[in-house]
């Protein structure tokens, strides 16, 4: 017992003095809080709730490639049906809205609208050329462009057999030139876009050499995807 009441005075705390003053800090004291937890998503947000703008769109080296139809307006639509058609394109764009391109196209049909079915060729059209296009933006995500181009057409068929049909100059390449116009739709990613054209050429080696003066215009739709490097 005495050893008991030896021991408890030293184990109990002592009351502080009364007159001890007590210290009370204006702030929270340093390191991380509630208020430092942000998420990227909050980050994203900035004032009135608006999100930042978009990134600059890449400029520079322009990749386009286009899956379509062509048709034609002159004396060839008597020969071919619509012909199932690919165009690829490489530009540069010199300004923000200037590009000079070079191109190359393939179209695929045959002679089923002029001959029987057992003397039906299929073949193939294609062609090159380089031009220029003019780029008008309507948003941060869509513009408006045209484009003049000059180049190179004709088919690839067996010897003679667009000849018997009054297209002799069509089985070997001829000039051509025309034009289009189309839209950008950019995406989210500042590389990539949508877009979709409407073009249409003048294709000397398409016109008829035999019978009435003929008019070879050619036209294409397509839609496609462009990549700026």
């Amino acid at each position: 017992m005495g050893a008991l009441a030896v021991a408890s005075p030293s184990a109990a705390a002592e009351p502080p003095p009364a007159d001890t003053p007590i210290d009370f800090a204006p702030e929270p004291p340093q390191g991380k809080t509630s208020q430092e937890k942000i998420t990227a998503a909050d980050a994203e947000e900035s004032l009135d709730g608006q999100a930042p703008p978009m990134r600059p769109r890449a400029r520079g080296l322009v990749l386009e490639s286009t899956l379509g139809v062509m048709g034609y307006a002159g004396q060839f639509r008597h020969v071919a049906p619509l012909a199932y058609w690919m165009h690829a394109q490489l530009g540069y764009e010199m300004l923000g809205w200037l590009m000079l391109f070079a191109e190359g196209e393939l179209a695929l049909t045959d002679t089923s609208e002029s001959r029987s079915e057992s003397d039906t060729f299929a073949f193939a059209m294609g062609g090159f050329g380089a031009g220029a296009r003019a780029t008008v933006s309507a948003s941060e995500r869509i513009a408006f462009y045209g484009q003049a181009a000059i180049g190179a057409l004709g088919a690839d068929i067996r010897h003679n057999a667009l000849t018997v049909l009054g297209f002799r100059q069509a089985e070997s390449l001829n000039p051509s030139f025309g034009g289009k116009v189309g839209v950008d739709w950019y995406q989210k990613d500042r590389h990539l876009a949508l877009c979709a054209a409407l073009g249409g050429r003048y294709a000397q080696g398409f016109a008829k050499l035999t019978g009435p003066s003929d008019f070879p215009l050619m036209w294409d739709f397509g839609a496609g995807l462009r990549y700026a490097f």
